[in-house]
C-alpha cells in the first residue's frame, strides 16, 4: 500500500503541477530573501569599514601633531584639540566599538534594524546613556525585513497549508475515497502516509532550493555548518505544520473548513501569540518612562555642575595618588568635569538599574514562555544563529559599556597626573574586540519542535486506538 501511495502521490503532484509551482516559488522566495539579507550585511560591513578608516586617518593626523608638539614646533589647530591633552585624545580620537556581522547574519535581520552596529565612546560621554538605537522607517519596523527568517517563519507555513489542507476532503468530495475502501489500511494511516510523502517532497524541494540559492549567493565554506543547522530547524518547523494538517484533515470534514481551520491556527501561532506575550510582558513589567529618566539625569548633572569644585576636592581626597601631582594652578575644566561625572553616574545608577531590571524581566518573561508557540521558538533560534537576537545586542551593549569605562579610566589617569599624552602612549590605547555570544539553544529548539510534532501525530492515532475501527472509511 505504501508503494502504491508513493507512486500515486508523485503522479498526482506532477499532474497538478504542485512540484513545479513550489520549486519556482521556493527559488524566488529564498533567492530574493537571501540577496536582501546579504545586501544588509554588506551595508553594515561597509559602514563599519568606513568608520574604522576614518579613525585611521584621524590617528595619522594626531600622530603628526604629537610629533610637532614634542619637537617644540608651533601647530595651527585650536588648543583644546591638541592631542597632547588626554581629553582631546579621548573626545576627538575615539576607537570604533563595532559589532561585526556573524557568518550567518544574512538569514535574519533580527534586532539589527533597531540597534546600531558600531559606536565611538568618548571620555566625556555618558556610558550609561550610550545610544544604541538607529533611525529607522516606521513602515519597515511594522512589516519587518524580507529575509530568510521571514520566509521560513511566515510564508513557508502558508505554502504547507495550501499543499495539505484537502488531502482527505478532496478524495471525499470527488467520490474517489470509496474506491479505496477495499484496501486493508485505516483512514489515519492512509492520511498520514500521504502527508508524510508530501512532507518528503516539500523537504526535498526546500533543501535543493536553499542549497542552490546559497551556492549562487557565494557562501563561504565555514558557513556550511550553519546552513545545515538552518535546514534542520526549517525541516522541524515544517514537520510541526504537517502534524497540524494531519489533525485538521482527520477531525474536520470539508476542504473549506480545513483551509479556514489551518489559517486560524496560522494566525494564532504566528501573529496572535507573539503579540499577546508582548502585551502581557508590558503589563506585568512596565518599563519606567525613558523621558522622565533623561530629565532626571539632566537635573543631577545641573546640580553637580554647581558644586564641581567641592566634588573635585572630595575626589582628590579619595584618590591621593592623583592629589600628589595636583595643584590649584593645574586644575582645569576637565579636572572638575570628570570628577562630577563620576558622582553623577553613581547617583543615577539606581535609576538606570531600575530601567534595565524591568527590561530584563520583560525579556526573561518572553524567553520562558516562547515554548508555547513554535513560531517564536523558530524566530528566536534563527536570530541567534544569525547573531542578531536581543541577547546578542545585549551582550554587545555590555561589552561597549565595559570598553567605555576602560577608555575613560586609561585617559583619566593622564589627566589627574597632569601627564601629557605622547606618541609612545598611542600603542597602549585600549582597543575594542567584540566577542560573539555562544548559544546552544538552537538544538534544543529543534528537539522541542520534533517532540511537539510527534505528540500531535500520536494524538491523532490515539483517538483511533479507542475506536478500534478498521477500513479506509473508518473515523
Amino acid at each position: 500500500m505504501f508503494r502504491y501511495n508513493f507512486i500515486y502521490e508523485l503522479k498526482l503532484l506532477l499532474r497538478s503541477r504542485w512540484i513545479q509551482l513550489l520549486s519556482i516559488l521556493l527559488l524566488l522566495l529564498f533567492g530574493f530573501s537571501t540577496i536582501n539579507g546579504k545586501s544588509k550585511v554588506v551595508k553594515r560591513e561597509v559602514d563599519i569599514s568606513v568608520a574604522k578608516q576614518e579613525v585611521e586617518e584621524t590617528d595619522k593626523a594626531m600622530l603628526k601633531l604629537l610629533d610637532s608638539v614634542e619637537q617644540g614646533l608651533e601647530v595651527s589647530v585650536p588648543s583644546w584639540t591638541i592631542p597632547s591633552s588626554p581629553m582631546a585624545v579621548g573626545n576627538y580620537h575615539p576607537r570604533v566599538a563595532a559589532m561585526d556581522p556573524q557568518p550567518m547574519a544574512f538569514i535574519s535581520t533580527g534586532q539589527a534594524d533597531l540597534f546600531t552596529h558600531y559606536i565611538k565612546p568618548t571620555v566625556s560621554g555618558d556610558d550609561f546613556a550610550l545610544n544604541f538605537t538607529e533611525m529607522t522607517s516606521p513602515v519597515q519596523l511594522l512589516f519587518g525585513s524580507f529575509d530568510l527568517a521571514f520566509v521560513i517563519v511566515y510564508l513557508l507555513p502558508l505554502l504547507i497549508i495550501a499543499f495539505t489542507y484537502n488531502v482527505l476532503s478532496s478524495e471525499k468530495e470527488q467520490g474517489s475515497l470509496r474506491l479505496l475502501a477495499s484496501q486493508p489500511i485505516s483512514l489515519r494511516k492512509w492520511v498520514f502516509q500521504k502527508l508524510m510523502l508530501r512532507f518528503f517532497w516539500l523537504s526535498l524541494l526546500v533543501t535543493l532550493s536553499l542549497v542552490v540559492v546559497i551556492l549562487v549567493a557565494g557562501v563561504q565554506p565555514l558557513q556550511w555548518s550553519g546552513i545545515l543547522i538552518l535546514l534542520g530547524l526549517a525541516l522541524c518547523y515544517m514537520l510541526f505544520w504537517f502534524a497540524l494538517a494531519f489533525l485538521v484533515n482527520i477531525f474536520v470534514d470539508s476542504s473549506a473548513k480545513n483551509a479556514v481551520s489551518l489559517i486560524m491556527l496560522w494566525v494564532v501561532f504566528v501573529l496572535l501569540m507573539p503579540s499577546v506575550l508582548n502585551q502581557v510582558g508590558n503589563t506585568l513589567y512596565p518599563i519606567p518612562s525613558r523621558t522622565l529618566m533623561i530629565n532626571e539625569m539632566r537635573e543631577h548633572k545641573a546640580e553637580a555642575t554647581k558644586r564641581q569644585d567641592e566634588i573635585l576636592d572630595n575626589f582628590l581626597r579619595d584618590h591621593p595618588e592623583y592629589a600628589i601631582n595636583d595643584s590649584t594652578q593645574s586644575r582645569n575644566f576637565y579636572h572638575r568635569y570628570m570628577a562630577s561625572q563620576k558622582v553623577v553616574k553613581e547617583e543615577l545608577k539606581p535609576i538606570v538599574d531600575a530601567y534595565e531590571t524591568q527590561l530584563q524581566k520583560q525579556q526573561s518573561w518572553a524567553q520562558k514562555l516562547q515554548w508555547i508557540s513554535p513560531t517564536i521558538v523558530v524566530q528566536e533560534s534563527l536570530s541567534q544563529l544569525a547573531g542578531t537576537s536581543t541577547a546578542d545586542y545585549g551582550n554587545y551593549r555590555k561589552q561597549v559599556m565595559a570598553f567605555a569605562g576602560q577608555w575613560r579610566a586609561y585617559l583619566t589617569t593622564f589627566l589627574y597626573n597632569n601627564t601629557p599624552f605622547s606618541q609612545k602612549d598611542y600603542l597602549s590605547l585600549p582597543q575594542f574586540n567584540y566577542q560573539a555570544a555562544k548559544s546552544n539553544s538552537v538544538f534544543t529548539s529543534m528537539l522541542v519542535l520534533l517532540l511537539i510534532a510527534i505528540l500531535l501525530i500520536g494524538f491523532g492515532f490515539a483517538v483511533q486506538g479507542k475506536t478500534q475501527q478498521k477500513g479506509i472509511l473508518s473515523n
